[in-house]
């Protein structure tokens, strides 16, 4: 990955445009989690339904801290997942009042990960925030495992795409609930 086609990449989040790019298990689309705009038309390329709510990636904790609770809950939560990044373990963590409802689907927590991949760390850093991370296909369809099968399914949805390698193929994050500890996906 160039640095041109890094800052290409950012420029397009900043516009709202959809990202393609390879993440730890899965070809991944970003956009600005803080563009609804962006936001509906990410949901609307993968036919995903708006209650599911969504993941955040970011390269740090301190672009996550801003979505979670300032509570002692939220704290304690986040400190608990502080424990596993990076890495691919995604905890919902109890989300701030102001989080908007399209990241959380209408639900009381937020989904967050500090990622380990290189590439969505950099584009993190370069658009200087969190980022909307989804696996990079249609509701109920496959997964991608190669960035042709992301295109074929999202089409012109993506506007820009980041070249690299997946580091766990096949294996989407874990996902946690800090409210109780369950396993909420394996």
């Amino acid at each position: 990955m160039t640095p041109h086609a890094l800052r290409a990449a950012a420029r397009c989040l900043r516009r709202g445009g959809l990202v393609l790019l390879p993440t730890e298990g899965v070809w991944g689309l970003s956009c600005d989690p803080l563009n609804p705009h962006a936001v509906w038309r990410l949901l609307s390329a993968k036919r995903r339904p708006l209650h599911k709510g969504l993941i955040l990636t970011a390269a740090q904790t301190s672009q996550l801290a801003p979505f979670v609770a300032d509570t002692p809950d939220g704290r304690k939560a986040f400190s608990t997942a502080e424990q596993d990044w990076p890495g691919p373990i995604t905890w919902v963590c109890p989300a701030r009042a102001e989080t908007p409802y399209w990241l959380t689907g209408g639900q009381r927590g937020i989904a967050l990960r500090v990622t380990a991949h290189p590439v969505l760390a950099a584009l993190s850093e370069a658009f200087g925030s969190a980022l909307v991370s989804t696996s990079a296909n249609r509701a109920g369809r496959p997964a991608a495992l190669r960035s042709w099968q992301a295109r074929q399914q999202l089409g012109t949805a993506i506007e820009a795409v980041l070249p690299g390698q997946l580091t766990r193929p096949g294996r989407p994050s874990t996902i946690r609930s800090a409210f109780d500890q369950r396993i909420l996906r394996a």
